[in-house]
């Protein structure tokens, strides 16, 4: 499939060829969904954790006697139905990441690519580079454009001024071509490649 390229200032610069078998497979929510779930598993720092009844500091004399209070049998105030006591069963730190075979996690990236075809949400640029690296220049010119929330992906380096100028943008992410993930793809509105990025993707999912 071809598309047309053009630059920042959203002037024509060409046309572009595409590759049917990564911008152009059946779209597959299933595919999706479980490589968002691996990715978002990978980021968990499973750090979480609660205290058992040996992390509990306090007494480890019996509360009352055995037999004739009238209450419930008890051996330590450091039980669960106790205020201040341990927690049964609690989480425990751990990994949260499971197995995904690699070439379920390139087929995902490729129906991501395709999906954003699809929609009509992919724009590609001849380059990334701006005159002035700023963050105010940038803001309105793609605010013109309509481009409010936003992924843009470069080659195997992003421009330093560019990137430096979309930093402070809270809904627009910059990336390699080696950083293209599926998570980020998605979770954006447009997504926009620059000539660079396409030829890279090509490469790594050919």
């Amino acid at each position: 499939m071809k598309l047309k390229v053009t630059d920042i200032d959203n002037k024509s610069a060409g046309e572009i060829e595409l590759s049917d078998d990564i911008f152009g497979v059946p779209l597959r929510p299933d595919l999706l969904y479980r490589m968002v779930r691996w990715q978002l598993a990978k980021r968990r720092a499973g750090t979480h954790k609660t205290k058992g009844i040996s992390d509990i500091q306090g007494t480890t004399k019996k509360p009352y006697k055995q037999k004739g209070t009238g209450n419930a049998r008890q051996g330590s105030l450091r039980s669960p139905q106790f205020r201040g006591g341990a927690v049964i069963f609690g989480p425990l730190p751990r990994s949260h990441e499971h197995d995904l075979q690699k070439k379920v996690r390139k087929l995902a990236l490729k129906v991501a690519l395709s999906s954003k075809v699809a929609d009509g949400k992919l724009i590609i640029l001849d380059g990334l580079k701006t005159d002035d690296a700023k963050t105010r220049p940038l803001a309105k010119k793609l605010a013109k454009h309509g481009w409010n929330d936003v992924l843009f992906i470069d080659g195997d380096a992003v421009d330093e001024g560019f990137a430096r100028a979309a930093r402070n943008l809270p809904s627009v992410d910059v990336l390699p071509q080696t950083g293209a993930n599926v998570y980020d793809i998605l979770r954006r509105d447009t997504l926009i490649l620059t000539r660079n990025a396409v030829e890279g993707l090509e490469a790594r999912l050919k």
